[in-house]
């Protein structure tokens, strides 16, 4: 079932907030706290869908008309599948460490196949911990991998999967439409947030998005990698807040 923030006002206008690869409502903790006095907060839940278009179907039947849709990581990339076929239900979008380009063709994108394959046989055969422990060194920063709490929030985080879904997400990663005509079409207000050091969706590619998105706003976490919602949960929060909060009211 979803998750839904206490909110201190039932006329809020709901947020509804896409979580990344096999991550859950813990990956949007603390801003979910910080966010409530805004906004309604609904956690979606993507089931056993193996395509980000039915993550996207998947979410949008969790969500009331009209919403502020929030995607980190891949659920950036399924609320760019929204976008594309229901954006006049969005009234606002902000997009975390995430991407919007097809797989590469070729070698490079062989190359990913068989590294995420890696990651499927590993849970499979180790379980998803053993998984998650080479996983996360491509999600935070070197230097943040000795923080202990950091990392066994996520860890915790991925324990709570399994390998099958795990088999289904990369499935859908792996078969990513191109959003790039996407992009240009977004109407809403849009904030693009990315951690400084996100080596996996790193800051070029957000600053390739603003300038596809018209009028967005792009917003760096310093000290940070992909994992900005749970490394620097403050900041992002803070940025969410400004940003929110420059929004007019909801027609």
């Amino acid at each position: 079932m979803p998750s839904v923030s206490r909110t201190t006002a039932s006329e809020a206008p709901t947020a509804l907030l896409l979580p990344g690869l096999l991550c859950d409502q813990a990956v949007w903790a603390e801003q979910i706290a910080a966010l409530g006095r805004r906004v309604r907060c609904l956690v979606a839940e993507y089931g056993a869908s193996d395509s980000l278009t039915a993550m996207a179907e998947a979410a949008l039947a969790q969500a009331p008309p009209r919403f502020i849709l929030i995607g980190h990581s891949m659920g950036g990339r399924v609320a760019l599948e929204i976008m594309r076929t229901a954006a006049a239900r969005v009234r606002a979008l902000a997009l975390l460490d995430t991407g919007y380009q097809q797989r590469a063709a070729g070698a490079a994108g062989e190359a990913e196949g068989r590294a995420r394959q890696a990651l499927v046989d590993l849970a499979r055969s180790r379980g998803m911990r053993a998984m998650g422990e080479v996983w996360v060194r491509d999600m935070v920063p070197p230097q943040r991998l000795a923080d202990a709490g950091l990392i066994e929030s996520i860890l915790a985080m991925v324990e709570r999967r399994t390998p099958q879904l795990l088999a289904a997400q990369i499935r859908a990663l792996l078969a990513r439409p191109n959003a790039a005509d996407v992009l240009p079409l977004v109407g809403c207000p849009t904030l693009l947030l990315c951690g400084r050091e996100d080596t996996w969706s790193p800051l070029a590619r957000h600053q390739a998005m603003q300038r596809l998105i018209r009028d967005s706003r792009l917003e760096v976490i310093e000290d940070c990698g992909h994992m900005a919602p749970m490394e620097r949960p403050a900041a992002v929060a803070a940025c969410l807040d400004r940003w929110l909060s420059a929004l007019a009211p909801s027609p």
